[in-house]
Parts: C-alpha cells; sequence; structure tokens
C-alpha cells in the first residue's frame, strides 16, 4: 500500500527522522521532484525510505567540495559518466553516491 505525499510531505519525513541536516531544504525539493519524475518515467512507484536516500544520495555545495571525495572529477561531463546526477547548480550538487 503507498501513500501520496507532496513536496513538503517529503521534506517533514526527513525532519522527523532528525535527517534534515543531510540536505539543504532545497536539494531535498529537488531529490522529490527526481524521484517525482522518475515514477512517471519508469511507470513504478517507489517508497520513501529517508534512512535509504541519505545512504545512497549525497549533496555538496561546491565542485571543490566533491572533488575532496570524489578526485578523478574535473567537469559535470565527468560526474555524469560516472554517476546520476540529481542536481548541479553553483551552491547545489548532489549525486548518487559510488
Amino acid at each position: 500500500m503507498y501513500k501520496t505525499i507532496s513536496e513538503n510531505e517529503f521534506v517533514q519525513e526527513f525532519k522527523e527522522c532528525g535527517r534534515e541536516s543531510n540536505f539543504s531544504d532545497y536539494g531535498l525539493r529537488q531529490l522529490y521532484n527526481y524521484f517525482e519524475d522518475y515514477e512517471v518515467d519508469s511507470g513504478e512507484e517507489i517508497e520513501l525510505d529517508v534512512i535509504a536516500i541519505c545512504c545512497e544520495y549525497t549533496e555538496y555545495d561546491s565542485l571543490e567540495e566533491l572533488q575532496a571525495d570524489y578526485n578523478d572529477i574535473a567537469t559535470k561531463e565527468d560526474l555524469a559518466y560516472n554517476t546520476e546526477v540529481i542536481c548541479f547548480e553553483e551552491d547545489c550538487i548532489i549525486i548518487q553516491a559510488y
């Protein structure tokens, strides 16, 4: 049984699980849109698992911060070649960890 949730409910779930510091508010909204698009594109409903999302996705404030974890990444294209890029903006980079 699945329940459809709003963007605000998605963000609230992270707060209720004590995981609000894993992602910025903007980053959580980007993740919500990413998962919504995935469901539409794949026709598959997904289960909200806050802990799994926190383990599988990481938000960085800059490319330099990301490069501290992945020193082989020089460009957005390098990153997209290696993993799923959810958000790539000036102060919000969210990737599927690899």
